[in-house]
């Protein structure tokens, strides 16, 4: 296989998770743009580099690296907001068309959003590659270069997170309503 047809196959096959895990982590649609773009001018400056059998963990982890740099860059500056995910979006606009419950899931699905957003980085990142991105444990583990048994605490820690959190929600929703 060529440089370029390795190339292009490696960016057909991750360049959605690349930006996906990007928006999450940087909340800012713009810079997870750039931060696709920089990681893909970096597969192809080191296309011969790595095993392509390991290119997922390589990938995630340069886009890991590249996302913590941007956090760090700006960190004095203000936090951007992002808009609905489309994806994200999509799967809950499929299942009804009545206004009233549209409107029930996209409200939903922001307050998931959010408190994926307000999680500890260490927690964010483990658990968007894993439940959004669908890398097993040993990606991850790799890819971020922790110990498995951390990957798996992490996953843990971050759902435990997100149920209290989401349970709050719930709970204050429950009582405006009635």
């Amino acid at each position: 296989m060529t440089e370029e047809a390795k190339y292009k196959y490696l960016i057909k096959l991750y360049k959605n998770n690349i930006y996906t895990y990007s928006v999450y982590m940087l909340r800012n649609r713009m810079d997870a743009e750039d931060v696709t773009q920089e990681v893909m001018i970096r597969i192809w400056k080191n296309i011969n580099e790595f095993n392509p059998l390991a290119a997922k963990a390589w990938i995630m982890k340069t886009t890991h690296n590249l996302c913590i740099d941007f956090l760090r860059k700006r960190s004095n500056s203000a936090n951007k907001e992002v808009s609905i995910d489309e994806q994200f979006e999509d799967t809950f606009s499929s299942g009804s068309s009545e206004p009233d419950e549209l409107l029930d899931l996209k409200n939903l699905d922001e307050k998931i959003k959010l408190a994926i957003r307000n999680l500890p980085q260490n927690l964010k990142s483990v658990f968007v590659l894993y439940e959004i991105q669908n890398m097993k444990y040993k990606e991850i583990s790799k890819a971020l270069d922790i110990p498995l048994n951390s990957v798996k605490v992490y996953i843990l820690r971050a759902r435990k997170r997100l149920q209290e959190e989401l349970k709050a929600h719930i709970h204050s929703g429950v009582t405006s309503n009635e």
